[in-house]
Formats: structure tokens, sequence, C-alpha cells
């Protein structure tokens, strides 16, 4: 529908449009609350027998095949000073030793700080978050297609998350930016989520001196002492499964660590090919390679905030594509979920992924699953919650804008059932005799606008007002959405001189880059 009609069409319908609206942009953000307290259970599929015979496992994975730890002496050295066996690149651990490492010194909960501190997010605990997606090349809308995603789309998406209550973290890598050099990115996304978001965002993990970049970009904000007590980035580090950790991923996690900055150690895992056709066996991988990388990090400095992290995808085992939205991915989940309890440490875990290249019914149905299952299983931060399209090769706006709905649906879902005076309406009941209906009640009029959860995208009217309002999808509906938070967004404020300061780092590192 072009804008003209559109304007057209709202003329028409008067105030019922204003209103339809303005609820709408009330729902859009979400609650509010900078990150979701749960007022419900988690669903948990093994027992304490179960649980425990996966550990088992993991143990002597750990024991009897070790982890590799590729091209970086250093690690090696560490493992080697703490008693732990070295042949070569790869390290075994007696049975029990990575866990009691753990356990003495990593946080069950901390909080990561935001640049407003109003949007600081508590990790661990009866908690959850909803961060971005991470890392696709490729950016898709309903006006220019698919195409390479630039540094427009990466502001552009940051000021949407920003915009969006229910998505709770600015994320890291929300899209390539493309047409910048590899080692010049790093800078212009941090600096991009300082500056026009101001929720908690991620830090680089693709080379050391990336990841000492970041940590030097917030210290300029947040101060040297402050980011040296307390937690201001949150960076995933991925191994290469099957238990394998290379030297860039080890540079990330000893920068991060020695920063006392948080580190998810996740495995990637493509179920079939990267690890055994179970999932009980996975599970048994995963938590094996967690363990050994969680317990570098105490190794490196004890009490670091550390997260047990995980990416699990079965593999079509007859055309080797990854799926998503399966029943195994959300047993999984709920698995690792007590397995990261029985450990005391934070979970993360994956969110509304799915492989549909737009946002389509298949890209609904999958992601919705995959959310839903991530949600019930109590993941403390659900990264991947926003904007995937194409097994996270590409990020879709719209896909943001419909998946950022859902996330406000659950957090919505989560809240405690209203026993208060007024939510009990006995003045209702007083006032509607018996076979007569609520809608002209008093207590409906003080509570209709806030009575029930309203979808900013779905569409429920007849089909006769739905047809005449342009027939619209809901992804058509979408993308009308986010062209208008982009014309409403307004950056958050920061201080000149931490703005002056950023910008005197980067131009300092980008004339070191560049030199030859």
């Amino acid at each position: 529908m072009s804008s003209s009609t559109d304007t057209a069409s709202r003329r028409r319908s008067g105030g019922r449009h204003s209103k339809r609206d303005r609820r709408r942009r009330i729902n859009m953000p979400g609650s509010g609350s900078p990150y979701i307290k749960r007022n419900i259970g988690r669903l948990s599929l093994l027992d304490d027998d179960g649980l425990s015979l996966i550990e088992k496992n993991a143990d002597r994975i750990l024991d009897e095949v070790g982890m590799d730890f590729r091209d970086d002496p250093e690690t090696l050295h560490i493992f080697r000073q703490a008693g732990c066996r070295i042949s070569a690149e790869r390290v075994r651990f007696e049975p029990g030793f990575c866990r009691d490492i753990i356990r003495k010194s990593a946080p069950s909960v901390f909080t990561q700080h935001a640049r407003n501190p109003a949007k600081s997010v508590v990790i661990g605990g009866n908690n959850s978050l909803f961060c971005p997606s991470f890392g696709p090349p490729f950016a898709y809308d309903m006006d220019r297609g698919r195409r390479y995603s630039t540094c427009d789309d990466f502001e552009n998406l940051t000021r949407l998350h920003y915009m969006l209550d229910s998505v709770h973290h600015s994320g890291g890598v929300v899209c390539e930016p493309v047409d910048l050099p590899v080692p010049e990115r790093h800078l212009f996304m941090a600096k991009t989520h300082l500056t026009l978001n101001d929720k908690p965002f991620m830090g680089a993990v693709t080379a050391r001196e990336r990841a000492a970049d970041t940590v030097e970009m917030v210290k300029i904000v947040f101060g040297d002492k402050f980011v040296d007590e307390n937690c201001c980035l949150y960076s995933v580090v991925n191994t290469n499964a099957p238990l394998v950790l290379d030297d860039t991923m080890l540079e990330a996690l000893k920068v991060y660590a020695r920063a006392n900055q948080a580190v998810v150690v996740s495995p990637f895992v493509l179920g079939g090919a990267m690890s055994p056709v179970s999932v009980a066996a996975t599970l048994a991988q995963v938590l094996a390679e967690v363990l050994a990388g969680l317990c570098l990090i105490q190794l490196i400095r004890p009490g670091a905030p550390a997260v047990f992290g995980t990416f699990f995808s079965p593999i079509s085992l007859q055309s080797g594509a990854t799926t998503f939205g399966t029943p195994e991915g959300m047993q999984f989940q709920m698995c690792a979920r007590s397995l990261a309890d029985r450990l005391g440490v934070p979970f993360h875990s994956v969110g509304a992924l799915t492989a549909s290249k737009v946002p389509d019914a298949q890209a609904a149905y999958e992601s919705a699953t995959q959310l839903l299952g991530s949600f019930m299983a109590g993941t403390h931060f659900i990264i991947h919650a926003t904007g995937c399209l194409e097994s996270l090769l590409t990020v879709g706006y719209e896909k943001v804008i419909m998946d950022a709905d859902r996330c406000a649906m659950l957090e919505a879902f989560s809240k405690k059932v209203d026993l208060s005076e007024e939510a009990q309406a006995w003045d209702a009941f007083q006032e509607v005799e018996p076979g007569q209906h609520f809608l002209g009640a008093e207590h409906t009029q003080r509570n209709f606008e806030s009575a029930f959860f309203q979808s900013s995208v779905a569409d429920n009217k007849s089909f006769e007002q739905w047809q005449a309002e342009g027939s619209t999808w809901q992804h058509q509906r979408a993308n009308q959405t986010w062209k208008q938070l982009l014309k409403e967004y307004q950056p958050p404020a920061i201080e000149q001189d931490k703005a002056d300061a950023l910008d005197a780092f980067i131009t300092r590192r980008l004339n070191e880059i560049r030199k030859p």
C-alpha cells in the first residue's frame, strides 16, 4: 500500500485508527522492564539420575578423549599449572576437576551494566532477557529484498532494538557492516551500540586486539575502576565442535576474563555432523566443552562472570541442511538448562531461529516454536530472539518486528496473575445482571486499554474490515511498523566528553590499523 493511500485510509477511519495505533505503540515496546522477572516455572525433562548420567559421560569424555586447545601455548601452560594432563595440544581432565573449579568461584547471578543504569540486566536467577540475532552478512526487507548488509543497516537495526522494549539487549553483530574492512568493523559496531542505544551490548571476539579495543571503549564510558569491578560487556566464545577451542576464540576469552567481563562458552553444534545423532550424546559433548571453557575462565580470574551457552541444531540427514523449531532442539535446551543449574552458572541459548528465506509461515512456525521452547526451558539469555532468516545468514527488518511482538507476548505471559481488588472486579458483578454482557460496564471502561495483551502486528478484525483497510498481511504491517519506528527514533543522550573521547580513540586505532 502506498503512503498516500495509507494516509487516506487512516483519515477515513478517524478516531478508531488513532486509538488502535496508540494501543499498538503501547504493546510494541513491551513492559518497559529492563529484563523479565519470571513468575512462571520452567520445563525440565530429566530427573536427577538422568542428569547425573550426562555429567558422568561428560567427565568421561574430558578424561578419556580430552579437548584440543589449538595454537595457544599460554592456555596449555595455564592448564598444566593447574595439574591437567597435556599431550601436544590435547588437554585431559580428571573427573570432577572442572566442575569443582567452576563451582568454587563462578557467580550464579550477575548484573551486566548498561550505559543507562535503568536498563542494566540481571543475568541468572529467575530472570530472562531477549537479545537480537548475531552475525548475518545479509539484510532483507520487503522494499529492497536480500542484499549484503551495510553500516546503514547496522545503525537502523540498533535504532529499532533501542525502540523495542521487549528486546532487552542491544546485541553484538546485529548484521555484518560489509562496507567496512573487517579489521575496522568492531570499532564502528561498539560505537554504534554505545551511542545509538543505551542498553547492554556484546563485545567483539574475532581477534584479541578487537576484544581489547572493546574493553577500552567501555572504560571510556564507564571508567576504568567501574569496568574492573563490574560486568559491562557480554561476549560469546564458540567452540569448534567436536572438542576444539582455537586460538582466535581463546585470545578473546582471555582478554574478557582478565577484564572481569562476562564470557559465554557456547559450543556451536549441528547435530549429526558435529555431534552424534542423539540428544543424550550431544548433551554430554556440549557439557564437556562448556566445562573445559568455563574452567579456563575461572583459572584466569576467579569470580569472572562465566555462562553456559548452547547452539544446537539437528541437521537433515537427507540433505545436510540445518533445521529449526524441532522437538530435539527443545528437548536439548530444557535438559541443558538443568545441567547449567547443577553447575551453578547462568544459561544462554537461542531463540527465534528459522531456515526460511522470507518472513512467511515457515519462519513464523519455526521461530515461534524455538522461542517458546527456549523460554519454557527458563533460558536466562535468549540470543537470536529477533530478526533471524535463512539460518542466521540474513536479518529481516519485518522479522525483527514480528519476533519482538512474540517476545512481548512471552513477557506478558510470565507475569503474575493479578489478584488485586481491581482485578477481582466485584463492582462489575454488581453492575451487570445475569445474562447481560460486560462491555459497557464501568470496570471494563476503566481497564479496556490494558486489560489483555494486544499484538502490535496481528489483525483480528472481520474479513470485511480487513479488506476495506487494504487486505494487508502481517509482514506488510510489520514493514510499516519498522519504518514508523525509525521516523520516531531519537538517540539517547550521551555526555559530550565521552562521545569525543570515543571518537578520539577510534581515530587513533584506525590510524594504527591502517598503518602499512
